[in-house]
């Protein structure tokens, strides 16, 4: 007997436009930006944009803050960095918490979460 993989998140992927999101909210939230891209108020929408914050060295890897969507919002004039939160407790998030402050100390960038 086979065992499905439970998400360790129990959020539950979904595919819109042809393109699969890990949850139901980050999907809802790429429909509602496509809307405010295609009226005009936002341009240059992307997802999943990775941006390193720590190097590589001799002993260890790189790490990586990866960005649900980013955006250019022309009412703003700047660019905006989302991340999708569902669960905002336990240990994900406060990965999540130090990866934002680390981005922000290295790189200037402010997270907005949704």
């Amino acid at each position: 007997m086979r065992w499905l993989k439970e998400n360790k998140y129990h959020n539950k992927k979904v595919t819109v436009d042809g393109l699969t999101f890990d949850s139901i909210k980050e999907a809802n939230r790429w429909q509602e930006l496509r809307l405010m891209e295609r009226a005009g108020k936002i341009t240059g929408l992307s997802r999943q944009l990775r941006i390193e914050i720590v190097p590589k060295t001799k002993l260890h890897r790189a790490r990586h803050y990866v960005a649900d969507f980013v955006y250019f919002d022309k009412e703003q004039g700047k660019t905006i960095y989302e991340d999708v939160k569902g669960y905002k407790k336990g240990l994900a998030y406060q990965m999540f918490s130090l990866k934002r402050d680390i981005l922000y100390w290295r790189h200037g960038i402010e997270v907005t979460e949704v």
